[in-house]
């Protein structure tokens, strides 16, 4: 997105009186979350929501798209090296992804089969050395070289497999620089930021398979590729909002090859070898989407502290028609043909057993996503699954991410950070435990994972989502134009 300062002037100009009131209201304690957040995090969230809500004008997904995916350049404290791997001869991880769809389907849903692309990505690290933070690099880079160097600073063993967020049709790993230089900072490792490929032209599995096809790479390593094979054992699937739901399809689908094979590791042949498929050491994540129906109560319920507008403020509109969308032939959602939506692979929150699974990281706000977070991590718990469970007070979705000044920021990476680190060099020292972190004073307390997150039963979810699945195909049928809810970024 353009973030020179004019575009920026022109974007804030219009809305000072906007700031001024919503500072007003701040400083006299007026303000709804006033006395849980400092007057930054009150304009940014207001602003936010004056930006994405349902005043605003909605603009047509290829705009939208576009300008959330325009390379901002390299410059800072990151090194990018930018990797572009072939297509295997082969078509067996195609065909097994299919396969894997299948069996966990109920067999009622329609999807189109992908191709296989190259598979796109970035290796990312932090640039302790960088002379002048705001000075692009040179474009007539050595990717090989800047891989090399960029290895001469890593000093821990984490490897970060990361899948961006942005609700699946946003952003991309050339905006996400400044988060993946951090995490690479804070973990002393490198981070792998893929380029999946982005809905409505490319819908479900399109992405999955970008994501199996990455972490196959990583293990496996193509040729051309600049990197050496790396453990699983180093490795950690990471993602915010729709990364997170890259992460827990990804490692749905290993448990089901896995549960398809018992008795010993899956395998599949790539790039003309027959390769082993383990699991990764750990799973990180910053306030996964776990539904793609929106259909549990927080989506309505924590509104006050999010920016996100829910499904009752965004049933009545429609994205403006464009070159790709609505698709050709229509269909319900975005990401996805309505009949999908509760596949757990779509909606991994529909999937019921994680027994096996490694360790999981949750990192969130009190915001809309809250109790699909909070069924997942309580159902894994309840399988044997170790689970790190930490809910930042009154903050919205991916706060760290929008918030750099809050005081809580800090502590969402550390906490991050601390998991994949430990996750990697003793696993063995991963205990389930919980957090809630006060969200002026950063005081903790603790949380019981395994029973004290929610109340909501499995029957109950299931009853939220196939009414939050009915919703989407309901508004698809009443359209004059086969057009889906104007979706916020996830």
């Amino acid at each position: 997105m353009d973030a020179t300062p004019s575009a920026m002037l022109r974007l804030l100009v219009p809305k000072v009186p906007f700031m001024l009131k919503t500072a007003l209201w701040h400083s006299i304690g007026q303000s709804a979350t006033s006395s849980k957040w400092d007057l930054r995090t009150e304009l940014t969230i207001n602003i936010l929501r004056d930006m994405i809500g349902p005043n605003s004008e909605p603009s047509p997904i290829s705009k939208i798209q576009r300008l959330t995916t325009k390379d901002p350049g390299i410059k800072g404290s990151v090194w990018v090296s930018k990797v572009k791997l072939k297509v295997p001869e082969e078509d067996d991880v195609r065909q097994l992804l299919f396969k894997a769809i299948e069996d966990m389907g109920s067999g009622e849903e329609q999807w189109t089969k992908p191709s296989s692309q190259p598979l796109e990505a970035e290796w990312n690290g932090y640039r302790a050395q960088a002379l002048d933070p705001k000075a692009p690099q040179p474009t007539d880079r050595d990717e090989r070289q800047e891989y090399a160097n960029m290895m001469k600073e890593v000093t821990s063993k984490v490897t970060l497999l990361y899948f961006h967020g942005g609700a699946m049709y946003l952003l991309d790993p050339a905006t996400y620089r400044p988060t993946t230089s951090r995490l690479a900072k804070e973990t002393d490792g490198r981070v792998f930021n893929v380029r999946y490929r982005l809905a409505p032209s490319n819908p479900f599995p399109a992405v999955l398979l970008d994501c199996f096809t990455a972490y196959l790479s990583l293990l496996h390593p193509p040729p051309g590729a600049p990197h050496d094979p790396v453990p699983a054992s180093e490795i950690v699937f990471g993602g915010d909002s729709a990364g997170g739901t890259c992460c827990t399809a990804l490692l749905q689908l290993l448990l089901q090859l896995h549960r398809s094979s018992p008795g010993r590791v899956p395998t599949v042949k790539f790039h003309g070898r027959e390769v082993e498929i383990p699991l990764p050491a750990g799973v990180a994540m910053t306030s996964p989407w776990l539904d793609i129906t929106r259909g549990l109560p927080s989506i309505e319920g924590l509104v006050k502290y999010d920016y996100l507008p829910p499904p009752s403020q965004t049933d009545t509109r429609e994205f403006p028609a464009c070159d790709i969308w609505p698709s050709n032939p229509p269909r319900a959602d975005l990401y996805c043909e309505g009949s999908a939506l509760l596949h757990p692979l779509v909606s991994p929150l529909a999937a019921k057993d994680w027994s096996g699974a490694p360790p999981l990281f949750f990192s969130l706000g009190q915001e809309m996503l809250r109790d699909e977070d909070a069924v997942l991590a309580q159902r894994a718990v309840g399988q044997g699954v170790k689970v790190v469970w930490r809910e930042f007070e009154a903050m919205p979705h991916c706060f760290a991410m929008l918030l750099e000044n809050n005081n809580g920021t800090p502590v969402h990476y550390a906490e991050y950070a601390k998991f994949c680190r430990e996750v990697v060099e003793r696993q063995h020292s991963i205990a389930t435990n919980g957090e809630f972190i006060a969200a002026k004073s950063l005081a903790r307390s603790g949380v019981d994972v395994e029973r004290g997150l929610t109340d909501l039963t499995d029957g109950q979810v299931e009853e939220y989502m196939r009414k939050g699945k009915d919703r989407i195909e309901a508004k698809f049928r009443r359209g004059q134009d086969p057009a889906v809810e104007a979706r916020p970024m996830l």
